[in-house]
């Protein structure tokens, strides 16, 4: 099956629960729904901003010129250089191809229900071509750097079971059921629809 993780920025949650899949051979894209990658400044009021498309090299390169060891020391550069590993530049879920060329995705993971809410309305405003449907789940994960390395191992915890699920509409359905149930997910909400592409 394919997967997309996706956040706001395409920076921390999506790109950590990217790599973590990834890793076990999983198919998987990551995205960012926000209008333009927000990281943090060196002050609450001057975050740093770049438009999507932008490599996550270049970028690094932008913040070790405007202070080089404070984004070392806040993990910033660290991120940075994972990211960079993985692929190129950040992604936008809505500057996506318009069908045929965007990819048919079986499962949609996102990392907020903001980005949720996103992605359920740029799937509508696609409207239904193949007939295909896609699952549309959301963790909500904090945007902190342990808070998104929790949130990747419920992610592949997740993917697995549903890989072991083969496609099946009503076991996938079942699992997505118990997992907003289950009282050990209960520190992360859980949510998720259908969506047909």
């Amino acid at each position: 099956m394919l997967y997309a993780v996706i956040c706001a920025s395409n920076q921390n949650r999506s790109m950590e629960a990217h790599h973590a899949l990834a890793k076990k051979g999983f198919q998987v894209c990551s995205y960012g729904t926000n209008s333009m990658i927000k990281l943090p400044g060196t002050a609450p009021d001057r975050p740093n901003t770049y438009p999507f498309g932008c490599t996550y090299a270049a970028i690094e390169d932008d913040l070790v010129k405007k202070d080089a060891e404070y984004y070392r020391n806040n993990g910033l550069l660290l991120l940075l250089d994972r990211n960079k590993k993985i692929k190129p530049a950040p992604e936008r879920f809505q500057d996506r191809p318009v069908y045929p060329q965007d990819p048919p995705f079986d499962v949609i993971i996102t990392c907020e229900e903001r980005c949720f809410d996103i992605v359920g309305e740029d799937l509508l405003s696609r409207g239904m071509h193949r007939g295909r449907p896609v699952w549309v789940v959301n963790f909500d994960i904090r945007d902190t750097p342990e808070d998104a390395a929790i949130g990747a191992r419920l992610i592949l915890q997740t993917v697995q079971a549903l890989e072991a699920a083969g496609g099946d509409a009503d076991a996938m359905a079942k699992i997505l059921h118990d997992l907003q149930s289950s009282s050990a997910f209960s520190k992360i909400p859980v949510l998720y629809t259908v969506h047909f592409t």
